[in-house]
């Protein structure tokens, strides 16, 4: 499976929801990755430019799009930020593999 990486800002609404009735979403969090065919590995508040970050793992880009836009959607986050990470294993398997597709590459300005 594949790991990503989720930032996002809470809305104002949200904020003004959270001091009335404090909430640890974790756990819907968890539900909805799960629901679209994901893991939650784990869920943090952040401080800085963004308000959560959140560390899943899901088959595939699709099923990941849909948890994201299902929690757009429900207007309590905005500014979503995703990032696909990958172990260093796949990596260093990534850099033998650009070995091969390099070959007779040129470069630009070359």
């Amino acid at each position: 499976m594949t790991i990503y990486i989720t930032q996002g800002r809470y809305t104002d609404q949200a904020i003004k929801g959270f001091v009335a009735k404090p909430d640890d979403r974790a756990a819907a969090v968890r539900k909805l990755m799960k629901s679209a065919g994901g893991k939650m590995i784990a869920y943090y508040v952040t401080l800085g430019e963004y308000d959560f970050l959140v560390i899943s793992e899901g088959k595939d880009l699709t099923s990941m799009m849909s948890g994201l836009i299902a929690a757009a959607a429900g207007g309590g986050v905005t500014g979503l930020k995703t990032t696909v990470a990958m172990t260093t294993v796949d990596a260093k398997k990534a850099m033998a593999g650009a070995k091969k597709a390099g070959a007779g590459f040129r470069s630009a300005g070359k």
